[in-house]
């Protein structure tokens, strides 16, 4: 078994009082609550939850590191991506809109690769949930890229109405997702008790309507080698359905591009990956026990592109490319990127180099990343996917 870090002090004591918030919401609910409002207190819950915290996330004094942290090629490369979208809209558009920005570190190479290519938004917004990494937001610009700082708007809500370019990077596999058990022709909903001072897994008839109909329809899928499966355990996530249909809503012209880690539809629910895709992040450790000191770790899953993608086409947008990180990457220029820094030059190059070759080699984040994009009245096909795209197999077998 991974042997775990044991917290000490404050952060013990922090942990403490998350455990204490969520057994009180047990016990108020009659001794039971869904994984996933487990998963939304121990994360989102506000000055408590792991991302409402202030606790250091990213990096090497974190938990986890994002490909923005890793290398400022990856955000330059993305910029590419950005440009064309706010070029096709024109002097129309309201600029960009990035979810979940993290330290702000993709903001900030992405808006100096702009102001390089003399194509800055008019406005870079921001929408974040946690107050404290705001902040470290503000302090980043201010700090690397001050002349900037003017042009990013902070957002309590998401906006009525947007054209422009919307960005995610990291933020479906962070959204609460409920946990669903197959057990031969029964469907049960895996929740979360509290028993002898320990939170324990509790299954209950599951019976909310839209979860039974996902359910039944992944029920061919779970089983296609023909065998019957005893117990099956995956995610499913109406939230990140619910939040694909609310950037259709709001978006007039533009793209949003959302890279995360996750599978199509049948690689997601292959009969032998039965025991789901949660996972958890604590001190650059990954492990599958959500109940580990809550408050101090990080809960996901991996996000299935396959849903991600009927939400969006059925609330009106278009699919306009899926494909691997690597071939995003490249697509977008990451090469020539590096290549503007002289090889001879070996302590600039090669750290770069080292950097670009875990962005992109399928042992590291290349292939097990996807970047998504979906869009309304763009003209024309996006750089990112001009090779490499696998669209064709988001789509759900008969």
């Amino acid at each position: 078994m991974l042997s775990l870090p044991i917290p000490t002090g404050p952060a013990f004591q922090h942990s403490c009082a998350v455990q204490e918030m969520i057994c009180a919401e047990i016990t108020a609910s009659g001794g039971w609550i869904p994984f996933t409002r487990y998963m939304e207190l121990a994360i989102y819950a506000p000055g408590m939850g792991y991302y409402c915290g202030g606790t250091t996330k990213f990096g090497g004094a974190g938990d986890f590191v994002t490909a923005p942290e890793i290398s400022p090629l990856f955000g330059r490369a993305v910029a590419q991506q950005v440009a064309q979208v706010i070029e096709c809209i024109g002097e129309d558009s309201s600029g960009i809109l990035e979810f979940g920005a993290g330290t702000g570190k993709l903001a900030l190479d992405l808006l100096l690769e702009l102001e390089r290519l003399e194509s800055l938004p008019k406005h870079y917004f921001i929408l974040d949930v946690s107050g404290g990494l705001q902040k470290r937001q503000k302090e980043l610009f201010e700090k690397f890229a001050p002349q900037l700082l003017s042009r990013v708007d902070w957002l309590e809500h998401m906006p009525a109405k947007f054209k422009g370019l919307i960005l995610a990077n990291e933020v479906l596999d962070a959204m609460p997702v409920h946990l669903v058990v197959w057990r031969g022709t029964s469907l049960f909903e895996r929740g979360v008790a509290w028993n002898g001072g320990a939170f324990e897994w509790s299954d209950r008839l599951l019976i909310n309507k839209e979860l039974v109909k996902i359910a039944r329809e992944l029920s061919s899928q779970i089983n296609s080698d023909g065998n019957k499966i005893r117990t099956y355990i995956s995610e499913i996530s109406l939230l990140t359905r619910g939040f694909m249909r609310s950037l259709a809503a709001i978006l007039q012209q533009g793209a949003i591009v959302l890279i995360d880690y996750g599978f199509t539809h049948k690689e997601y629910y292959h009969s032998q990956r039965n025991r789901g895709t949660l996972m958890c992040h604590y001190r650059h450790r990954t492990h599958d026990d959500p109940f580990y000191f809550p408050g101090l770790q990080d809960i996901t899953s991996h996000v299935d592109f396959s849903a991600v993608t009927e939400a969006a086409t059925g609330a009106g947008l278009e699919l306009l490319g899926y494909t691997s990180q690597a071939h995003f990457l490249i697509n977008c220029g990451i090469t020539e990127i590096l290549a503007r820094i002289p090889a001879e030059n070996t302590d600039n190059y090669l750290p770069l180099a080292n950097q670009l070759q875990k962005l992109v080699s399928p042992t590291e984040m290349g292939e097990l990343f996807k970047v998504i994009a979906f869009g309304k009245d763009i003209q024309q096909p996006l750089v990112g996917f001009s090779s490499g795209d696998k669209g064709r197999q988001l789509k759900r077998e008969a």
